[in-house]
């Protein structure tokens, strides 16, 4: 179809078309990860990817295939490697990967790319990957592809924060599978969302410094870092809305669109 916003679904010569457009292509940054038993471990490749669709709407850009796997899971964000399902790669290979989609993008005449992180891990290792992405490039003589990096909860207004934590906001880094990305997947994909199963436990407390090897006694058994009770559709709508608007904004002033 056309009108789709997915890269992938389009054929060679309508995507080829719309490069010479002049598209802005948007890139999304997953995992493989455990979400406790309510959420799918695909919920950081799918929040990343409906965000991207979104924005991609609004300013009339496309959206390349999500990236599902990413940087191991840390217990301090996600709960640790130590649970069956959370599948993830080293540095290296994420950075690697990440560098090769890009390389690609820019050699078929991308210009304008956005990379949309939604998973904590991946931070510092995306932005490794365009770092050697644009070593590359630059090497094969291509240097006017412009490249924004992201994670979307950064544009969570502080409005918004107030009327989902009124008893004051836990953090980003013990949000996993918790209030925000349960009511998220609860507005972009309620079927995935198994509430029977949210769990009842008291939010994670960690140290401030890391142990080698870890210690997988330090997470909640469910691999939830704080209480999901409360999440809603509703609260849900109020983030993607949030993100759209604002990466959107962000978008089109700095790619002068």
């Amino acid at each position: 179809m056309s009108d789709t916003v997915f890269m992938a679904d389009l054929s060679w010569k309508t995507y080829a078309e719309r490069v010479k457009q002049g598209v802005v292509m948007f890139l999304p940054l997953g995992a493989t990860e455990q979400h406790g038993p309510h959420l799918p471990m695909s919920t950081d490749a799918l929040t990343s990817a409906g965000i991207s669709a979104g924005v991609a709407r609004e300013v009339g850009g496309l959206v390349a295939p999500t990236v599902n796997f990413g940087y191991k899971s840390q217990p301090r964000m996600g709960g640790g490697q130590d649970f069956v399902g959370t599948t993830s790669l080293d540095a290296t290979t994420f950075a690697t990967v990440l560098r090769d989609i890009i390389r690609d993008l820019a050699r078929h005449g991308i210009r304008k790319l956005v990379v949309l992180n939604g998973h904590y891990e991946n931070m510092m290792f995306s932005i490794e990957g365009i770092d050697l992405a644009r070593r590359e490039l630059r090497y094969d003589g291509i240097e006017d592809m412009k490249i924004m990096r992201l994670e979307y909860w950064d544009f969570t207004r502080p409005e918004t924060l107030v009327e989902l934590f009124p008893e004051g906001f836990p953090g980003y880094a013990l949000e996993h599978a918790a209030v925000m990305e349960t009511s998220m997947m609860l507005h972009l994909h309620p079927e995935l969302v198994d509430m029977s199963q949210l769990p009842d436990e008291p939010a994670a407390e960690f140290p401030p410094y890391d142990i080698y090897p870890t210690r997988p006694e330090w997470v909640p058994c469910s691999g939830v870092l704080s209480p999901p009770k409360g999440a809603s559709a509703e609260k849900g709508k109020l983030l993607f809305d949030d993100y759209v608007v604002g990466i959107s904004a962000a978008v089109r002033q700095e790619f002068g669109l």
